[in-house]
């Protein structure tokens, strides 16, 4: 198979976890007599400091000409102590999904065993948890109209959307519900916003079409409760852009560390492949940041870009054979991890190669 793919690094540790997302999916094309070619390009603070602007235009037409996008992270410091910048990072990120047409963020939250001690929740609790989160991407307050008072005595943010937003990626979570264990809870605010009342309303009809998938609705302040006291009540959850923002970044205690979680964001073309964590600049450079979710996001790739869904599974079992070593980044440490298994970002990277090479897939 051929393709090609950009690389996005970004921002902060985006820089060191996404070289061994790429250096997973050499590994695989080198196992697999794949040929995956490779470019890179600039967004977010770094290009804001290149170019001026968090999306240049060279970014964008890479973008629009690759087969699947793999991307660090995004954003710096000096934006979050200074809101009435006009220029941010998340600007790039916003335009690249409406330009892409990504409107559909699909997280899962996969638990690993080895780690259920590293979560906040208990044990018990979390056992057997496997959640996949369908996030509507272009649509919501992100991208409403957004109006504040010269003397900054008022706001607003406008949260809208058209029918033919819910519909298509509610289509998209019940096709996976199907696929999976034939669950799915939509989640709203529908006693209170227009909105989750027009969301509720189109996903209720779409749910005709597919009458084998037991279809609950939630609201949102119950959803989040129920997340964290019984997460294995859920099994695909399809949201609104900002309630999905929410859950899946409180979802992350259930897997131990946002360090573990891999995303996709995905339309009718190019995919956009991404660890959920930000760029985290207070632990950038320093060699500590966890790889995995940038590896997994690399298996999602493969998984829903390309249909290589061998390959992908070859690099979450690597992942999970490297936990099973007893292999941990600060983040997902307990108590009882040995000081000779805290690994950094590099050798943890080069763990999970090893364990992709052990392997030793026959190709026909």
């Amino acid at each position: 198979m051929k393709k090609n793919i950009l690389v996005i690094p970004g921002d902060g540790i985006g820089q060191e976890v996404t070289k061994w997302g790429k250096a997973a999916l050499e590994k695989i094309a080198e196992l697999y007599s794949h040929q995956f070619s490779f470019d890179e390009a600039i967004m977010g603070h770094v290009a804001i400091e290149a170019t001026g602007d968090p999306l240049p235009d060279e970014t964008l037409n890479k973008a629009k000409n690759s087969d699947a996008i793999l991307f660090g992270a995004i954003g710096h410091a000096k934006y979050d102590n200074d809101p009435s910048a006009k220029v941010r990072p998340e600007q790039g990120l916003l335009k690249i999904r409406k330009e892409l047409g990504l409107y559909a963020n699909i997280r899962p939250i996969l638990l690993f065993d080895e780690l259920l001690e590293a979560s906040s929740l208990k044990p018990a609790i979390l056992k057997g948890t496997d959640i996949l989160f369908f996030r509507e991407l272009t649509g919501d307050v992100y991208f409403g109209e957004k109006t504040k008072a010269d003397d900054g005595s008022y706001a607003s943010d406008l949260m809208n959307y058209h029918r033919y937003e819910v519909e298509r990626i509610a289509v998209k979570a019940f096709e996976a519900a199907r696929m999976r264990s034939k669950r799915l809870c939509s989640v709203d605010k529908a006693n209170v916003l227009e909105t989750s009342r027009l969301w509720r309303d189109v996903v209720q009809e779409v749910s005709k079409r597919y009458p084998d998938v037991e279809t609950e609705h939630m609201f949102i302040d119950n959803a989040a409760m129920q997340l964290v006291k019984n997460p294995r009540k859920f099994d695909v959850v399809l949201t609104a852009n900002l309630f999905g923002d929410i859950l899946t970044d409180e979802a992350s205690q259930i897997a131990g560390s946002m360090g573990m979680l891999a995303s996709a964001s995905i339309g009718d073309g190019t995919g956009f492949f991404e660890p959920i964590h930000g760029s985290a600049h207070d632990i950038a450079g320093k060699n500590i940041a966890n790889p995995l979710a940038s590896i997994l996001s690399a298996a999602l790739m493969l998984e829903i870009s390309f249909g290589l869904k061998e390959e992908a599974k070859v690099i979450t079992n690597a992942v999970a054979d490297t936990l099973k070593t007893g292999y941990r980044t600060t983040d997902i440490t307990n108590t009882s991890t040995a000081q000779d298994y805290i690994l950094g970002t590099a050798d943890m990277g080069a763990k999970v190669l090893e364990a992709i090479e052990a392997q030793k897939p026959i190709v026909q």
